[in-house]
């Protein structure tokens, strides 16, 4: 008679072990890549929708498709055009159903989308305030022209990462960014009554 004996660790495989330290480093990954860029992508949500909460609500959207598809990340090759794209497209979905754009003059809000500067209270409130105006005058562009300029003044992408963002070619992008500091210049030039 033979009895067969069955523990619960035999049935550990090298395959299962594995599994868990790859999911273990897809964990990892996907929090370092949070920490990495979570403000990023706040700011170009921020610079759209113009309002705090949706722009938080935006990058959790975007982080929980990243999570969704988290098998893929290692085929990614630039993380960061990556997350701002999905954040762009999830924005612009936002914005397209809404139809209405929440302008915003609550400083304080703005203030958050700065960086910190070490600047003195009074000096940060007139930079919160400068950027406000700033910003009044890049809705006044048309669509094409803020996208690239959005994304080239503020978050710093080049030319390539925002065609690949935008899904256009290079040369559109170096033409809209020409025309929008071209554009930028004369709103910024007008006197502020006509602007």
């Amino acid at each position: 008679m033979s009895a067969s004996l069955h523990l619960p660790w035999m049935e550990i495989t090298p395959t299962a072990v594995h599994d868990k330290a790859r999911q273990h480093a897809q964990q990892q990954a996907l929090a370092a890549m949070v920490e990495q860029y979570a403000s990023t992508l706040y700011r170009v949500a921020f610079s759209v929708l113009r309002n705090a909460a949706d722009a938080e609500d935006a990058v959790q959207e975007a982080f929980l498709r990243v999570l969704r598809h988290r098998d893929s990340l290692d085929e990614i090759r630039d993380h960061r055009v990556w997350l701002v794209r999905i954040v762009w497209n999830i924005v612009l979905d936002r914005k397209r159903r809404a139809k209405t754009r929440p302008e915003t003059d609550d400083v304080g809000e703005l203030a958050r989308v700065l960086p910190a500067t070490g600047l003195s209270a009074e000096e940060s409130a007139a930079a919160a305030q400068h950027h406000a105006r700033v910003l009044q005058l890049v809705d006044k562009l048309p669509a094409k022209e803020r996208e690239v300029l959005v994304l080239s003044a503020f978050e710093e992408l080049s030319s390539v990462e925002i065609a690949s963002v935008l899904g256009v070619s290079e040369s559109s992008v170096r033409s809209r960014l020409f025309r929008a500091r071209n554009l930028m210049a004369e709103l910024l030039e007008r006197p502020r009554s006509v602007r």
